[in-house]
This record gives structure tokens, C-alpha cells and sequence, in this order.
């Protein structure tokens, strides 16, 4: 007999600001938090995470952490944060990319690159997934990686997403949408 390969899965990939935790926003732009200090789980986050866990999804973060690159945050200081959020919330994985715009790089988003290696890592399958984001950004990659897209609209000042499957005001209303449940 052969070996029996297990069925690949779907994901939920999330944005980390804006999406699992308050983004600072100044000048109606979003930024994130630099210290842990800075760093707030927005409300409903962990029980969204956990009913969509509950259901049988990954949960991937996948985020633009620029602010690397320019100097004007730590490596340490995002690897801080990114490990709080992991050990508070049934995420299956955080990746970031530490690049800047200029740098051309295959894993900033809009490009697809985090989602795909993501992909391949955890067997998911790309069609059946959903991208959560708060940027033009974020839908921009999850529709270059063939998922279902969701902006959480904060109505930010800035390019808005041309495409997208739903738009919602926050992570734990898009859950029902994500689950495929008729509101």
C-alpha cells in the first residue's frame, strides 16, 4: 500500500496591526506598535481566533513590519511582540517581512510571497483560505494568492482596496462570513 497523504486545509491568514491588535493610528495612517507597551489585543480577537481554530482553520499572521528596514523600530522589538501574540492567542504561525518598499522583495505585501510559502509549509490550500486585512495591501496579496479576500474598513486615509470579496468593521464579525454562516 502506499502512503496516505493528509488533505490540505485552509487558512485563515491575518494582518497583524489593525486585524489581531490595535493598530496607532496618526493623521488618520496606521502604524504599529513599537514596544510591547504599545501592543493591545483588540476586543474579540482571541474568541474569534479560537472559533475559527474551533472549525478547523490555520492561523497564519502574515505582516509588513517596514519599520525594520527604516530604522525606526527593532528586530527584537517586533520578535517581542510577535511571541506575546503567540503565546495569547491559538495562532499556528506569525510571518513577517522585515523589507521596505524599495528592497523588491517577493514576500511584502502586496506580493504574495508570505501567503505562498505559507501555503506550502502547512499543506494549505489557497482556494479554500481567507485573507484578513486592513490594507489595500493585504487584499492585494491574498487575491495574488487566489484566497477569498476581507477588508476590515477603518476608514483610513489612504489607497483603499479596488477589489474585494467583504468588507467588515472588525476580525470577529468577519468570522461568520469565513465559516460560510448566513447573518
Amino acid at each position: 500500500m502506499g502512503v496516505i497523504r493528509a488533505v490540505s486545509t485552509a487558512a485563515a491568514f491575518l494582518d497583524r496591526d489593525g486585524v489581531i491588535n490595535r493598530a496607532l493610528v496618526r493623521e488618520g495612517r496606521p502604524f504599529p506598535p513599537a514596544t510591547l507597551t504599545e501592543l493591545e489585543i483588540l476586543p474579540g480577537v482571541p474568541r474569534a481566533l479560537a472559533t475559527l481554530r474551533a472549525a478547523g482553520l490555520r492561523l497564519i499572521v502574515v505582516s509588513n513590519q517596514p519599520d525594520v528596514a527604516r530604522g525606526n523600530t527593532s528586530k527584537a522589538a517586533v520578535d517581542a511582540i510577535n511571541d506575546t501574540l503567540l503565546r495569547a492567542l491559538p495562532l499556528d504561525a506569525i510571518r513577517c517581512c522585515l523589507h521596505d518598499s524599495h528592497d523588491s522583495c517577493k514576500c511584502r505585501k502586496p506580493r504574495p510571497g508570505l501567503l505562498l510559502q505559507a501555503a506550502a509549509d502547512f499543506d494549505l490550500d489557497l482556494s479554500a483560505s481567507w485573507m484578513v486585512g486592513d490594507r489595500w495591501r493585504d487584499i492585494e496579496a491574498g487575491r495574488a494568492a487566489g484566497c477569498h479576500t476581507i477588508f476590515i474598513d477603518y476608514g483610513y486615509k489612504e489607497t483603499q482596496p479596488e477589489q474585494v470579496d467583504h468588507r467588515v468593521g472588525s476580525l470577529p464579525e468577519a468570522v461568520p462570513i469565513i465559516l460560510g454562516v448566513k447573518q
